[in-house]
């Protein structure tokens, strides 16, 4: 990992690590935090959640909820949508604190769905 996406991704792994006891960690290392369910879905594998991958030019911050849930997709900002690669990516070169906020608060309102709809 490039040393300068180390404190990004420590940082957005944070905003998921918070999250490991209601979920399942998949993957630890150095360069990929991936949290699943801990309950199997109804195809008899564990739904995947979110994950923070480092790579050659980006940090990567994955959040599944937002790929079933208009409603969630349209508290992302018109800043943070454009960090956004395809329906559940945010890429970051930097750190920006008003974004990871907005991640912060995303990542509860998908963990609140994933137990409204009884995935954990």
């Amino acid at each position: 990992m490039k040393p300068e996406f180390e404190e990004i991704f420590a940082a957005l792994k944070a905003l998921l690590k918070k999250h490991e006891r209601t979920l399942f960690i998949l993957k630890d290392e150095p360069q990929e935090y991936t949290l699943v369910t801990k309950s199997n879905s109804n195809r008899g594998m564990k739904m995947w959640f979110g994950s923070v991958r480092a790579g050659k030019a980006y940090v990567s911050y994955h959040l599944m909820p937002l790929y079933f849930n208009p409603p969630m997709n349209a508290l992302v900002s018109p800043a943070l949508k454009k960090r956004m690669q395809g329906k559940t990516c945010f890429n970051f070169k930097s750190i920006d604190k008003d974004l990871f906020a907005e991640l912060k608060t995303l990542t509860q309102v998908g963990v609140d769905e994933y137990r409204k709809r009884e995935y954990l």
